[in-house]
């Protein structure tokens, strides 16, 4: 039984609108389900209510707007449907989770581009931080920046146990600086020092290292990194989800209504911020770098 779903080009967070037509494909088969956007595939499995997104978008998943546009569209749908109480995130692409934000998308655009982009960003971060679904990062590779942000809105982070593997929010290294939003949310996650030290130098942890600093929770095996997401979300699921939700709510909430509160600010703020000249020039020496590492 196939269903396809239309997906508008330039979906801006909220309700979405599901029709027969367009590039968004169910699968039904036993108890499994399917669909993938194009840069996103989730599998749901019904007998457990567990779906694993799978990040499909070479070479290294950048957040460019139609790669946030399809996650959150995604999201939202496993969100509505009652049946998927857990979601594992990974990447399906080799040795990489998520690059992070797409500098392509912050360099040489319009300002109604960058707004656009920006608030897109804000709106993953809402969706997945906010989840009410237990929700693990399944790290199977490196996760730089906006990839270590999303791996961090997740409840539980299991990482590959690879030294050539990093994480970290590194944006000062690019001439960026962090938005609060990504301060709250890995303060949240290893405190106030460690995060101070982690954001001004802009570091990134070898695997070790960030189980050390507690950016992550757990190592395993390459090989292993799936089937240990999947034993942790059942010990997950066997707590009660109205007390867990409501326990996550609590801890999250002051953040994720920090960010409501002040998200037109903030799209202005970046705005301001990406457009100088300054930092225009920053992204473009970071890029021809990249190129010249090719």
């Amino acid at each position: 039984m196939f269903w396809v779903y239309t997906v508008p080009p330039h979906y801006r967070g909220g309700a979405f609108c599901a029709q027969r037509g367009g590039p968004a494909l169910w699968q039904h088969h036993q108890n499994q389900r399917a669909f993938s956007n194009g840069k996103i595939l989730v599998e749901m499995d019904e007998a457990t209510g567990v779906a694993v997104m799978k990040m499909k978008s070479p070479p290294v998943n950048s957040l460019n707007l139609d790669f946030l546009t399809e996650f959150s569209i995604s999201l939202e749908k496993l969100e509505i449907d009652r049946s998927c109480r857990g979601l594992i995130l990974t990447s399906a692409v080799s040795k990489i989770f998520s690059a992070g934000l797409d500098i392509t998308e912050m360099s040489g655009k319009s300002n109604e581009h960058y707004a656009a982009f920006w608030r897109a960003v804000q709106e993953m971060w809402l969706k997945l931080y906010g989840s009410n679904m237990v929700t693990i990062a399944a790290i199977n590779g490196s996760s730089p920046a906006g990839g270590c942000l999303m791996a961090l809105c997740c409840d539980y982070r299991i990482m590959a146990d690879n030294p050539k593997f990093a994480i970290g929010l590194n944006e000062t290294q690019l001439g960026i600086v962090a938005p609060f939003w990504f301060k709250d949310t890995m303060i949240n996650t290893i405190g106030n020092r460690a995060t101070e030290l982690s954001l001004q130098l802009g570091q990134m942890y070898p695997a070790p290292e960030a189980l050390k600093f507690g950016l992550v929770d757990k190592l395993v095996p390459e090989d292993k990194v799936q089937s240990a997401a999947a034993a942790a979300m059942s010990q997950w699921l066997s707590v009660p989800d109205h007390a867990r939700q409501l326990t996550k709510s609590m801890m999250r909430k002051p953040a994720i209504d920090r960010l409501v509160k002040q998200r037109e600010a903030d799209i202005n703020n970046f705005v301001s911020f990406i457009s100088k000249d300054s930092i225009q020039k920053s992204l473009q020496i970071y890029m021809d770098r990249l190129k010249q590492k090719k």
